[in-house]
């Protein structure tokens, strides 16, 4: 492109216009809420995240270190909460600092705020203390007018001012005026059609000025005002769209994704613009200081020439690698790398992310501009990155001496890890390979294939699972993007939106995949020959980039080195025992696998519903004397025996925790007459005997009826035939393995001292007498859970009987707030939404009131026996804010699924290291 020369590249100095800054508050506002940074100095630190937010805290940290940083300032987040408090207004205050803030920018570059001559032009941006990527509004290229843009095309090039300002007027009309973006790109559209062009490279100067009057009589046509032409006024509108952006759908939704305060509020960053899109010698780009999919230590990026920052990050245009080494001998364009295009640019980018990976101690994902080949750093944060990533990161940096292990604890948070722990695909599968993209997140995913955000929240209510397949995507998808299971995009590089948050959610995400082409009005997308429609099914490899045809078999994932030796650092810090609930011998296994010290919840009537004993389980629910259930019972008992052998057996000498039958009988009740039919022969019995018994069992409410230790009170001989089960299989695993086994009998749903007192009398007779008759010698414990508000109030009286407690998180949360777990989450999520609650109880541990009661247990039940093992074996066992209060506690240990073994062990850690 042939550009005029620059005031900056003739060395001419343009006599500013008198600024429209000059009206700067002669006299400092008693609570700084602007901070400026600029020529080589900040009034900021990277320390003051709270204030400035993330890039308001980075960019004055930058600039601190004598990194080259377009001058700017930030507005604070305490400004936007009370921007709310004032009616979404700008305080008169805030105005003089802001004023006086824009008069240093002019001084530090040399241009005014609406100088005709030599504009100065600025871009307004958001920023949380915490990362929220694209989730809230910017605008680029504020300043401009019909006076300024004649200005900027006269020192740089005319086609380039005219595209600037109509990219102005699109992102000005849509974020601050709320016209839809949809009647920009119409009018674009119309243009191209009428000239005969596809691509906007190939429009003219005259075609973008024209579209600038185009743009302007469809704003004045929509608002019924015409576009606002004053750069204080354009300021102004800019400002408050910025923090009115922090309440929109898409941030509120990522707040709620990532449990994100929404009273922190956003800061507002105000900075000078540069160009990337003025010429053949600009350029702008994303990069990361190691790779965020994998962890290696290598620098990792893409850019493109003559182009602005969003044509990268929202994928509009796909990338090229920013250096040799990410080339990929697959790429039939040869693109050329920034390393070989901006040799001089590249080394010093270089030196500045070693700068910054060295200062920050941790990876850098940082944005850059290269304006007429000069070097400029806008934005540099702790790269979001996959859960495999973080954990070769944080190992791979105590290695390199830049962190020490407990620091390497703290950067891994504990849901991250689930992404390691679920399956991948089958190598050995056969698969029908259709398409390739990037590999922008790593993992496997299967679902149906639907088109938008809106249909993907359709279909998953509907039990469906769903691959989002978009063009692009833009943040108005957050929400289809959370509950799919793998996003697959047309456009976009490995840094694009797409790509950024699924690494962050820890989906797999395979992006630029250029090959398909969708069709939004018939819903379908076409590929090689396939035409793919929706609710089809696909397959997507993040790790390959791989599109699939169809379902694909999974194989469980292989643990790195890393990530034993952050488990081995996990080991030595925290303090919590890490048990599983697991009701079966593979259960038991996997959670072995993953590190689990004992099991702190073995459900013994899963084991009931199996095909080959739900009939015998049906005949002693149904029998009609005491000599029908014993005979049934007589049925069952090898098999529970066989059960309890093969855990203890996968256990190896660990503690495991029995509990005997809690679920009310109607559960395991037949449902058809041929079913009942077959019970009244087994029992030898008629039919109408059998249903009279059927109707006497039905409960109004079950889950507060006839269960738990009501059961082994009402029949004995259930829990009777249970302890024998495990004392006999304990007992044959001592005298012909070797085995040390200490079982745990747990009685479950103990409201009252008596109950715990005559179901321990009638173990400790069972055990003793199985003892006997096997002649072993073998300790066991019996116990009860904590699980109703009145066994945790009178927890005193109740330890007496126990020799352990394990606190039923899930039944305690249901009988606390007099909720079923079941039906509530058609009303749960309208108490989060709408902030009567902080999350879902039965997720977190409501620890206001659940964990309150759950305090009174544990110190009555220390007053009586200070030695008294306690733990919770609910589903909060793996949540870390539960893990956490169970720290606090000093509880023994947690239990919870096996796949989340590893998750509440690293909390555990955390938790101790935090505390």
């Amino acid at each position: 492109m042939a550009t005029k020369k620059s005031a900056k590249r003739t060395g001419k100095k343009t006599a500013p216009k008198k600024s429209t800054a000059k009206a700067a508050a002669k006299t400092k506002s008693t609570s700084k809420s602007v901070y400026f940074f600029g020529d080589g100095k900040a009034e900021g630190k990277g320390k003051m995240k709270e204030i400035l937010g993330g890039k308001g805290a980075n960019l004055a940290e930058m600039t601190n270190l004598g990194i080259p940083v377009p001058p700017g300032f930030t507005i604070t987040t305490s400004e936007c909460v009370n921007f709310y408090k004032k009616g979404k207004k700008l305080s008169p205050a805030l105005k003089k600092d802001v004023l006086a803030a824009l008069k240093r920018v002019e001084k530090a570059l040399g241009k005014s705020f609406n100088d005709p001559q030599n504009p100065l032009l600025v871009s307004v941006r958001s920023g949380a203390r915490v990362s929220m990527p694209g989730m809230m509004d910017t605008i680029l290229n504020l300043g401009l007018n019909d006076e300024t843009a004649a200005g900027l095309a006269e020192q740089s090039d005319e086609r380039f001012a005219y595209d600037s300002y109509r990219r102005f007027i699109q992102m000005y009309g849509n974020v601050v005026l709320g016209i839809d973006s949809a009647n920009f790109e119409h009018l674009l559209e119309d243009l191209k059609d009428s000239k005969g062009v596809s691509e906007d490279t190939q429009l003219k100067a005259a075609d973008w000025k024209k579209l600038v009057g185009l743009y302007k009589e469809k704003v004045l046509q929509l608002t019924g005002k015409e576009f606002p032409s004053d750069p204080m006024q354009q300021l102004w509108g800019a400002i408050s769209a910025v923090f009115d952006s922090w309440m929109n759908k898409r941030a509120i939704e990522y707040r709620r994704i990532n449990s994100i305060p929404a009273e922190w509020g956003t800061a507002v960053n105000v900075q000078a613009m540069v160009f990337g899109n003025m010429g053949d010698d600009c350029a702008t780009g994303v990069a990361f200081t190691r790779d965020p999919s994998t962890g290696d230590k290598i620098f990792f990026g893409e850019y493109l020439p003559n182009a602005q920052g969003e044509d990268v990050v929202a994928g509009i245009r796909t990338p090229y690698p920013i250096n040799k080494a990410g080339k990929k001998p697959q790429d039939k364009n040869n693109p050329i790398s920034m390393e070989e295009k901006f040799p001089k640019c590249y080394k010093q980018l270089v030196a500045i992310y070693k700068k910054l990976e060295k200062h920050y101690r941790d990876m850098q994902d940082i944005e850059f501009t290269v304006q007429e080949d000069k070097l400029w750093m806008l934005q540099t944060r702790n790269g979001k990155r996959t859960a495999r990533a973080a954990v070769k990161i944080a190992t791979d940096m105590v290695k390199e001496r830049l962190i020490n292990d407990k620091e390497a604890i703290l950067r891994i948070q504990p849901e991250q890890l689930d992404q390691l722990l679920h399956p991948t695909l089958d190598p050995a599968a056969s698969k029908e390979v259709i398409a390739h993209g990037l590999p922008a997140s790593p993992g496997a995913a299967t679902g149906q294939v639907v088109f938008s955000s809106e249909e993907a929240v359709e279909e998953v209510a509907k039990g469906r699972k769903v691959i989002l397949v978009r063009v692009e995507t833009s943040p108005e998808d957050i929400q289809g993007m959370n509950i799919s299971e793998g996003i697959l995009t047309v456009r976009g590089g490995m840094t694009s939106h797409a790509a950024v948050v699924a690494r962050g959610m820890g989906k797999c995400c395979v992006v630029g995949c250029g090959e398909i082409h969708i069709n939004p009005m018939t819903r379908r997308f076409s590929v090689g020959g396939h035409d793919i429609k929706q609710g089809d099914w696909l397959t997507l490899d993040g790790s390959t980039g791989e599109v699939i045809l169809g379902q694909v078999a999974t194989v469980k994932p292989e643990l790195s080195s890393d990530f034993g030796q952050l488990m081995k650092w996990v080991d030595k810090y925290r303090k919590l025992k890490v048990r599983t609930n697991a009701d079966t011998p593979l259960d038991a296994k996997t959670a072995r696998s993953f590190g689990a010290e004992g099991i702190g919840l073995c459900r013994t009537e899963h084991m009931f519903f199996a095909e080959d004993r739900i009939q015998a389980v049906r005949e002693m629910i149904l029998a009609t004397d005491h000599e029908g259930r014993e005979n049934a019972l007589a049925k069952i008992l090898p098999m529970q025996r066989g059960d309890f052998i093969k855990i203890f057996r996968e256990m190896k000498g660990f503690p495991v925790t029995i509990r005997l039958l809690d679920p009310p009988l109607h559960e395991f009740l037949p449902h058809t007459q041929e079913e009942l039919q077959s019970v009244a022969n087994g029992l030898g019995v008629p039919l109408s005997a059998i249903e009279e018994k059927y109707e006497t069992l039905k409960e109004f409410n079950p889950m507060l009826g006839h269960r738990g230790c009501r059961l082994g009170v009402s029949f004995p001989e259930i829990y009777d035939m249970q302890v024998r089960a495990i004392i006999e299989a304990a007992a044959e695993l001592i005298k012909k393995e070797g085995y040390k086994i200490k079982p745990e009998i747990m009685i479950p749903l103990v409201g009252h001292a008596n109950e715990l007192k005559l179901m321990r009398e009638n173990a400790v007779r069972v055990a003793e007498l199985v003892k006997k008759e096997k002649g072993v010698r073998l300790t066991y414990l019996v116990g009860t859970m904590i699980e109703l508000p009145r066994a945790a109030i009178t927890a005193d009286k109740i330890a007496e009987h126990a020799d352990f407690f394990s606190c039923g998180t899930n039944d305690l949360t249901q009988t606390t707030f007099g909720l079923s777990r079941d039906d509530s989450q058609k009303f749960l999520p309208t108490y989060v939404e709408k902030k009567i609650l902080p999350n879902d109880p039965f997720v977190s541990l409501d620890q206001c009131g659940v964990g309150e009661l759950i305090k009174i247990g544990v110190k009555k039940g220390h007053d009586t026996k200070p030695n008294l093992k306690i733990g919770i074996c609910g589903e909060h066992g793996g949540d870390p804010a539960s893990v956490e209060f169970c720290h606090k506690l000093d509880l023994n240990y947690v239990s919870c699924s096996p796949y989340r073994v590893p998750i509440a062990k690293l909390s555990a850690a955390i938790a101790a290291l935090r505390n």
